[in-house]
């Protein structure tokens, strides 16, 4: 079976992380979220991974190749973001079979996968305590019977998951009309077979749809946790690494470090001396950790420096970000209420006690800067020394 990977869209809820990237190419643990779509596709015995490409698609292109794990990799081009159906139609000259359809932002239970491609036509569920904000399926006697899009009284907990496994028939449905969001929504392609076929329902164990910078966080906690302890890389010996380290080849880890797992030192990296590292952490390639710096459960980017006696706390660094020696992040408000974020002009509640800052590529705080928790710094943002930072840049 193909499996179609959506990946065009720019993820403007998640900025400014996706200025210069796709969303499903921001790094998870040790590689592109949507490598760990594809792998779960692959492992469910796809025999082709097609990728629709749009936004920066050349970073996607680059990443996949020609061939991804011995599978071969095709590409589609989504000229504009019209919704999810246009998005499958776009790679319509691919399909000659029953073919998947997977999001390449979110994360899926691998198992769940396999059983998804198993039972085609079929579609992934997931159970939440408020499906209103999901498009929401009936099922009757192991068989989906209806999808109904974001109801204001739900039918049932079960979400869609935009996990597809489509009958080949389904090629020829894909040019739906557009809803009343003004977008070629995939669903009605899946109603079209629920009124010909027995569609299952595939209940996801665990699921995560990556939109915001808080859900990237959380997808990296899942994933970080996965890994199994692993030293290849230069390790002190009067460093002290606890629980699931994993030190890539290439990687520094220097005296009077103390490492808590799980975390990911990533080739190229550099930690310490007398560094802190704990809490579902990734420093990625390249990264450059000073003295007496404290990192905890946060994402790093490739090319990152956290100069000495800095302190990072529940944030995600885009990539080349300098922090000036003595930046200090504070992660929880005074009243312990859930930290807010700005997304799309709009202050959110994250729904975490902790959450620092995300900083876009490219941004630099002088020595001494402090952050507020829930702080959004644009792309290339710079801040003067000793400067109190309380309000997005």
């Amino acid at each position: 079976m193909k499996a179609i990977l959506l990946t065009a869209g720019e993820g403007t809820r998640i900025r400014p992380l996706s200025a210069s990237r796709p969303k499903p190419m921001l790094p998870v643990a040790d590689r592109p979220l949507a490598a760990h779509t594809a792998d779960a596709a692959i492992d469910a015995g796809a025999d082709e991974i097609v990728l629709v490409v749009g936004y920066e698609g050349e970073t996607v292109r680059e990443y996949f190749g020609e061939e991804y794990r011995g599978v071969p990799v095709s590409y589609a081009v989504q000229e504009a973001q019209t919704g999810t159906a246009d998005a499958v139609d776009a790679a319509r000259e691919h399909i000659d079979g029953p073919f998947a359809v997977l999001n390449g932002d979110n994360l899926y239970d691998p198992a769940a996968i396999d059983r998804l491609f198993d039972a085609c036509p079929a579609v992934c569920a997931a159970e939440v305590s408020d499906p209103r904000n999901y498009g929401v399926l009936s099922t009757t006697d192991g068989t989906v019977t209806d999808i109904v899009e974001k109801p204001d009284e739900p039918p049932t907990n079960l979400a869609n998951a935009g996990a597809y496994a489509f009958p080949a028939d389904a090629r020829e449905w894909l040019e739906v009309p557009a809803s009343e969001r003004g977008e070629r929504e995939i669903t009605d392609v899946l109603t079209r077979v629920i009124e010909r076929y027995a569609v299952t329902p595939v209940t996801l164990d665990r699921w995560l749809d990556v939109g915001r910078p808080w859900e990237l966080l959380a997808a990296n906690e899942w994933k970080v946790g996965e890994l199994e302890r692993r030293i290849d890389g230069a390790v002190s010996d009067a460093a002290h690494l606890e629980g699931r380290v994993v030190v890539e080849a290439g990687a520094t880890v220097e005296p009077g470090v103390v490492i808590e797992g799980p975390v990911l030192l990533r080739s190229g990296a550099t930690v310490g001396p007398n560094a802190s590292v704990r809490g579902a952490t990734v420093i990625g390639e390249g990264v450059s950790i000073g003295n007496g710096v404290e990192v905890k459960n946060s994402v790093l980017s490739r090319g990152v420096s956290v100069n000495h006696l800095s302190a990072v706390a529940d944030s995600i660094l885009g990539r080349n970000v300098n922090f000036g020696a003595g930046t200090t992040v504070a992660n929880r408000r005074h009243d312990d209420a859930d930290v807010s974020f700005t997304v799309k002009g709009e202050r959110l509640s994250t729904g975490r006690r902790t959450f620092g800052v995300v900083a876009g590529d490219g941004a630099k705080t002088g020595i001494n800067t402090s952050l507020t928790p829930g702080l959004k710094l644009a792309t290339g943002t710079t801040t003067a020394p000793g400067e109190t930072v309380d309000r997005d840049r």
